[in-house]
């Protein structure tokens, strides 16, 4: 597999009895990109993540992740694959009888052999940098807000540094502000560690405001992946009315928005760095 990707789909086919929910979807995600996964209600979306995670066994098709066939791996390999994503699950999934901290650790104590000050230590670290604040870690999740255990299931996600991060409608639930935070939450953790992002999402705010580019599925298969200017192109009658209805138009005027927040914090970072670069010759 190229170096440029970090997972490639081909010819997949997923089932459900009879029901057929994908046939010959091929998908590749680059390396290092924020992929946004769009689609209609029943097309799959997350049942895509699950087939490429190992948690729904494709009928036909290949996966390769990491440079890796997942069918073609024993379970020893399988595990150390696993190691090197994270997952966050629509609802959170996290265990509702232990600490946002020992949910944190649970990869740890799967894929690692640590101490237990020294698990106390990265979830403290992890817990952190998804914004919680520190006495959150002894908290169980059903004292915790829907926001704060989307949070702290993302914690958990990032507990081992993964290279692959998937999210399962990330923002869902979440009200207007707390869907701005967590989109920016998560441009700053990509940013940052340099991971790729997965993202099934119906949020056309997120879509335009942190994807590189938007994988579309409908009729079993995806039929386009782009950036959104690009899909804004397309005549497909499914993207037509997904992209250009009303949201659509909200969701163009806030990434136009955000584009031009990026371009003047920029210039201003760089004024700064060319006042001090000034200073240090004076």
């Amino acid at each position: 597999m190229s170096e440029d990707y970090v997972i490639r789909v081909r010819g997949l086919e997923t089932r459900f009895g009879p029901a057929v929910i994908h046939q010959g979807l091929n998908l590749d995600i680059r390396r290092g990109e924020i992929l946004g996964v769009v689609g209609g209600s029943g097309t799959g979306k997350s049942v895509l993540m699950r087939t490429i995670i190992g948690l729904v066994r494709p009928y036909a098709g290949t996966i390769e992740v990491l440079g890796q066939n997942v069918d073609e791996l024993d379970d020893v390999a399988l595990r150390r694959l696993e190691s090197r994503w994270g997952v966050l699950f629509q609802s959170g999934a996290l265990f509702t009888s232990l600490s946002v901290a020992q949910n944190v650790q649970v990869p740890m104590r799967e894929h690692l052999d640590l101490s237990q000050g020294l698990m106390d230590q990265l979830a403290a670290l992890k817990i952190g940098m998804v914004g919680l604040p520190p006495d959150a870690g002894p908290k169980l999740p059903s004292s915790l807000s829907g926001g704060m255990k989307k949070r702290a299931g993302l914690a958990r996600a990032l507990a081992l540094d993964p290279e692959i991060l998937f999210l399962d409608e990330p923002t869902a639930g979440l009200d207007p502000i707390g869907a701005a935070a967590f989109d920016k939450l998560i441009l700053d953790l990509h940013r940052t560690m340099g991971i790729t992002v997965v993202m099934i999402t119906h949020d056309l705010d997120s879509l335009a405001t942190i994807c590189d580019r938007i994988a579309v599925l409908a009729r079993k298969q995806v039929i386009a992946v782009a950036p959104m200017a690009e899909l804004l192109d397309n005549p497909d009658p499914w993207i037509v009315e997904y992209f250009h209805g009303p949201r659509g138009r909200a969701a163009r005027d806030a990434q136009d928005r955000t584009v031009q927040d990026r371009t003047i914090q920029d210039s201003q970072s760089q004024d700064r760095s060319a006042a001090a670069a000034g200073q240090g010759r004076e």
